[in-house]
C-alpha cells in the first residue's frame, strides 16, 4: 500500500493508491495521541521540547564555481560537489523540520559515491521511550530498519549469482526449479524472468503477507498453499507481485539446497559487507537491541516487530550504512567481494522485458530484473521502494554516475501520503541537485503530429482499474474503488484522475507514439491499443491500468440505492407495527404471511451481510488476519439474501393478483429490486466465491 508492495502497495507511488483504498474502508484508523510531543531532531542531538530550526542547505554554487572537470566529483557541471560536506549540509536542511512537520519518528539515509560512503545520516528517534524508557536516537551504522520491499534486489541479486553460475536459466520455465506445483491458466510457460519483472501474470494476494512475532514463518507452505490465480498472460501485463518474487526466492531455497534466509546470508549480505542485516525473523538475540521501533506516527504507541510471511518479497532488516554496502556491491564497487560479475550487473540494471511481450508499452518504463526504472534528468535511474505498516523506504542507483542513495523513516506520518510526498521529494531533490538535467527548462519535443495525438488520446478515453487487484476472492469489490478515468482534451492531451500514484488529477501529453509524459514533470506511461481502442496504460514498470469493466461503472449506485431501499423498507415495516400496537389496528391479513416473513428475512440479511463484509475488507486491507468461518458466515447470509428473491417474486406476484394497490405494489417492486440489486453485486463481485482466500 499499498501501503506497500508489502501493504496493498509497492514503491511510494503505488503506496499512495493502496492508502486511499485502505483509508476509503476506514482501515487504518487513527492512533490515539499521547501527551506531549517528540521532536524530530538531527544526528546525535538530545531531546529537546521543541524542533531546533532547520539548517539551509547550500545553494547550487554558479557555473564558474564548478569543477573544471565535472566528473571529478561525479556530479553534473554547475551542479554542488556530491561531497560529505554539501550532502550533509542539504539532508539536514530538508529532514528535520520534514519529521517534525509529518510526525515522523525517525529516518535514516545512507549515500554513496565512486566506491565510498558518502555519508549516513541518523533523524529523529528509534524509540520515542513511549513506554517510560528514554528515548533512543537513531544511530545510522547500528539503528536496524525494515527496507520492507527494497528486500526484493537482494532477492534478484541472489537468483542472479545462481544464474551466473549456470545452476537455473532465466528464461527456462520455472517450474523446472520448483517441488510443487504453481497453478496456471495459460500454455505460455512462467520464467524466472517473469518472476524478477512482475509480469507472471498472478493476482494480489495479502493474506499472511505481514504478521506478529511469533506467527509461523514457513516459505515453501506460504507459497505451496493456495495460491493465486494466473490472470494475465505471462509476459504481457506488468502487475506488481509479492507472490512471484517470494517464488524466485523459494527457486534460491530449493536449486541451493539452503534455507533462503541462510543462502543470502552468506552470499550476498556478508559479501557486501552488511553486517548487521539480516532476514531472520525473529531477529537473532544479539540483533534485538538495535532494532528500531515502528509507529503509526511519532505521538503514537510502537507496533510490534512486523514478521512477513514470505521472507523473499520483504523481511530484511538493515542499517543504513548496510545498504550502503549492498549500494556499493550493485555498483560493481563492493567493500567485499563482488556479488556478481561486471555483465551481470549490467544486465540486472537493464530493462528486461521488450515488445515481443509487452507490444508498445515497451516503449515506456519497463522492469530491469528486480529493479524499477526511475530514471530522471536524462540520467538512468534504477531503484525500488518499500513499505511495511510502519516502515517506509526507497532506494536508487545510478549506474553509470556510480552514485546509491538510501532512505528508510519507521513512521507513516499523520498524513495518508506524507512518506511518499517525503520520499519523493528526498529522491528528485537528490537528482535535481547533483545530476540536474542540462536544461531543466526544456520542454520534450513531441515526435507526434496534432491529428495522431488527438486520435490516441481519444482512443485512450475511458475508466480504467489497476492491473494489481485480486480477481478470484471477495475481494474483487475493491476495483469498485480504484476507478481511474482517462479525458481526452481538445488539444490532444489526456488527463488522468486520478494520475498514476497520486491522489490528483495529472495531465500528460503524447511525446512518441503511444508514449506520454506528464506536463510540468517527468512521469512517462506507455499504452497499448488494440482495434482502435487502448486496452493497457503501463506506468513505473511494474503497474498497468486495464480497461474497467462495464458493471463496475454502476456497480456502487446500484449498490448504495439497494441497501438504501432495504434500509427505508425496514424502518417502514417497523414503524408499521409500531402504529398498529399503539393504535391497536389489526394485523395484516394472514394470506402471504409466509412470503411477507421470508422476503423481509431476506432483506435483513442482505443488509447484516453487507456490513459484514464492509467490516472483513476493513480489516484484511489493515493486513489484520480473518478467520475462515466469519466469511464463511457471512457467505451463509448473503446466500439466504439471494435465495430470498424466491419469496419477493411471488409475494409480487400475489400482490398483483389481489390487486393489493398502488402503493403496496411499489413497495414490493421496490424490496425485489433492491434484493436483485444486491444478488447482482455479490455474484459480480466474488461474494460467494467458493474460495475464501485473499
Amino acid at each position: 500500500m499499498p501501503t506497500t508492495d508489502l501493504t496493498p502497495d509497492h514503491a511510494p507511488a503505488v503506496a499512495v493508491r493502496g492508502r486511499r483504498v485502505t483509508r476509503a474502508l476506514a482501515a487504518v484508523a487513527a492512533v490515539a495521541l499521547l501527551g506531549g510531543t517528540v521532536a524530530a531532531c538531527a544526528p546525535g542531538a538530545a531531546p529537546v521540547a521543541e524542533p531546533a530550526p532547520p539548517i539551509t542547505a547550500p545553494a547550487a554554487p554558479a557555473a564558474p564555481a564548478a569543477p573544471a572537470d565535472p566528473a571529478a566529483d561525479g556530479s553534473t557541471a554547475g551542479s554542488p560537489a556530491l561531497d560529505r560536506a554539501d550532502v550533509d549540509a542539504w539532508l539536514d536542511g530538508l529532514l528535520p523540520a520534514a519529521l517534525d512537520r509529518t510526525r515522523i519518528a525517525g529516518a535514516a539515509v545512507s549515500v554513496v559515491h565512486d566506491g565510498e560512503l558518502v555519508t549516513a545520516r541518523g533523524y529523529g528517534w528509534a524509540d520515542i521511550g513511549a513506554d517510560g524508557g528514554d528515548p533512543v536516537p537513531v544511530d545510522p551504522e547500528s539503528t536496524l530498519f525494515r527496507p520492507g520491499s527494497v528486500s526484493k534486489l537482494v532477492t534478484a541479486t541472489a537468483v542472479l549469482q545462481l544464474v551466473e553460475a549456470g545452476d537455473v536459466d532465466l528464461d527456462a520455465p520455472v517450474a523446472d526449479y520448483l517441488d510443487f506445483a504453481v497453478p496456471t491458466t495459460f500454455d505460455e510457460p512462467i520464467t524466472l524472468r517473469h518472476l524478477l519483472t512482475h509480469t507472471a501474470g498472478f493476482e494480489e494476494r495479502v493474506a499472511g503477507l505481514i504478521g506478529v512475532e511469533g506467527d509461523p514463518v514457513d516459505l515453501r507452505a506460504a507459497l505451496s498453499t493456495d495460491a493465486p490465480e494466473q490472470v494475465y498472460r505471462p509476459g504481457t501485463v506488468p502487475a506488481y507481485s509479492n507472490f512471484g518474487n517470494a517464488l524466485a526466492g523459494y527457486v534460491v531455497e530449493h536449486v541451493s539446497g539452503e534455507r533462503f534466509e541462510d543462502y543470502v546470508a552468506e552470499h550476498v549480505l556478508e559479501p557486501a559487507g552488511m553486517t548487521t542485516a539480516t532476514f531472520e525473523q525473529p531477529l537473532p538475540d544479539a540483533l534485538r537491541d538495535r532494532m528500531s521501533r515502528g509507529y503509526a506516527t511519532a505521538d503514537g504507541p510502537a507496533s510490534p516487530f512486523e514478521v512477513v510471511g514470505v521472507a523473499p518479497a520483504g523481511a530484511l532488516s538493515a542499517s543504513a550504512t548496510d545498504m550502503a554496502g549492498f549500494m556499493l556491491a550493485q555498483l560493481g564497487e563492493p567493500t567485499g567481494e563482488p556479488l556478481l560479475a561486471p555483465e551481470t550487473l549490467e544486465l540486472m540494471h537493464a530493462p528486461a522485458l521488450d515488445a515481443d511481450t509487452l507490444g508498445t508499452l515497451a516503449d515506456g518504463p519497463r522492469m530491469a530484473l528486480g529493479f524499477f526504472d526511475e530514471s530522471r534528468n536524462g540520467h538512468d535511474i534504477v531503484g525500488h521502494g518499500g513499505d511495511t505498516n510502519v516502515f517506509h523506504s526507497h532506494l536508487q542507483l545510478y549506474p553509470q554516475e556510480r552514485t546509491g542513495i538510501f532512505v528508510s523513516f519507521n513512521s507513516s506520518g499523520q498524513g495518508a501520503a506524507d512518506t511518499v510526498e517525503l520520499r519523493d521529494q528526498l529522491m528528485h531533490g537528490f537528482a535535481d541537485r547533483y545530476f540536474p538535467a542540462d536544461d531543466p527548462t526544456a520542454a520534450p519535443v513531441p515526435t507526434v503530429d496534432a491529428d495522431t495525438a488527438r486520435e490516441h488520446a481519444a482512443q485512450a478515453a475511458g475508466s480504467y482499474v489497476g492491473s494489481r487487484n485480486m480477481h478470484s476472492t471477495f475481494l474483487a469489490v475493491l476495483d469498485v474503488l480504484q476507478h481511474t478515468e482517462v479525458t481526452p482534451q481538445d488539444d490532444g492531451r489526456i488527463l488522468i484522475a486520478p494520475g498514476p500514484g497520486t491522489d490528483h488529477p495529472v495531465l500528460f501529453e503524447e511525446v512518441e507514439p503511444w508514449v506520454w509524459q506528464e506536463v510540468g514533470g517527468q512521469q512517462r506511461i506507455a499504452a497499448r491499443a488494440t482495434d482502435g481502442k487502448v486496452e493497457a496504460i503501463s506506468w513505473q514498470s511494474a503497474f498497468t491500468l486495464l480497461r474497467a469493466e462495464p458493471a463496475n461503472a454502476v456497480a456502487v449506485p446500484v449498490l448504495l440505492a439497494s441497501v438504501a431501499v432495504l434500509l427505508v423498507t425496514a424502518l417502514a415495516w417497523a414503524g408499521a407495527a409500531v402504529v398498529r400496537r399503539v393504535r391497536r389496528r389489526p394485523a395484516p391479513p394472514r394470506e402471504g404471511r409466509v412470503l411477507r416473513v421470508l422476503t423481509r428475512v431476506a432483506a435483513g440479511t442482505a443488509v447484516v451481510a453487507l456490513a459484514g463484509w464492509f467490516l472483513v475488507i476493513q480489516t484484511v486491507m489493515g493486513l489484520q488476519e480473518v478467520p475462515t468461518a466469519p466469511i464463511r458466515v457471512l457467505q451463509v447470509l448473503q446466500g439466504l439474501a439471494v435465495v430470498g428473491l424466491v419469496p419477493a417474486v411471488l409475494r409480487l406476484a400475489g400482490d398483483l393478483r389481489a390487486r393489493a394497490g398502488w402503493r403496496r405494489v411499489l413497495a414490493s417492486v421496490l424490496v425485489l429490486a433492491a434484493l436483485a440489486g444486491v444478488a447482482w453485486f455479490a455474484v459480480t463481485y466474488r461474494l460467494l466465491a467458493p474460495s475464501v482466500s485473499y
